[in-house]
């Protein structure tokens, strides 16, 4: 899949991006740790270790997605399980570098369509309450299906709740 956002749709976007979409592998996770290491607050302890993410890629239902620029740079990727009907968006990244040009919304319109593509009928992420990425997956059409109280332990004892959010397709 290729996307491109222009910044006529997306006045605070800080450029047009082309952005390529492509299935990942276990040979890619430097790049992901990359991103991972830049884009997630250390604080609350989000990012996934590289073995837990090599350690998840060759189950089945299991789809690394990777975002590529004009040169072919990974610029964001995201991580999704699927079983039984229903898919988990697990982990999405983009570089902060690259961010505020639509690769997250590119990411998550994928996940949602690679979902309808396999028949999946239910879809599901977890997200810490404060995450500006929420405003992207409400958009998306996904809403608060549930909430895992102090989930979320960060630095001096403060917690933020996890929320469940869900979409039907």
């Amino acid at each position: 899949m290729i996307g491109e956002v222009p910044s006529a749709r997306q006045p605070e976007a800080r450029q047009a991006v082309a952005v390529t979409l492509r299935q990942g592998r276990g040979d890619d996770l430097d790049a992901v740790m990359e991103i991972m290491s830049s884009a997630f607050e250390a604080s609350f302890g989000e990012a996934w270790t590289r073995s837990q993410c090599a350690g998840i890629l060759p189950m089945a239902g299991v789809a690394l997605r990777l975002a590529s620029d004009e040169r072919s740079r990974v610029t964001g990727f995201s991580l999704i399980r699927s079983i039984a009907g229903e898919a988990e968006l697990l982990l999405i990244a983009v570089s902060p570098a690259a961010q505020q040009r639509g690769i997250g919304r590119i990411l998550v319109e994928d996940f949602i369509s690679e979902a309808v593509m396999h028949g999946v009928h239910r879809l599901h992420l977890e997200v810490r309450e404060g995450n500006p990425a929420i405003a992207l997956y409400e958009r998306a059409g996904f809403s608060t299906a549930g909430r895992r109280r102090a989930y979320y332990h960060g630095p001096g004892g403060e917690t933020r709740d996890a929320l469940t959010l869900a979409r039907d397709v």
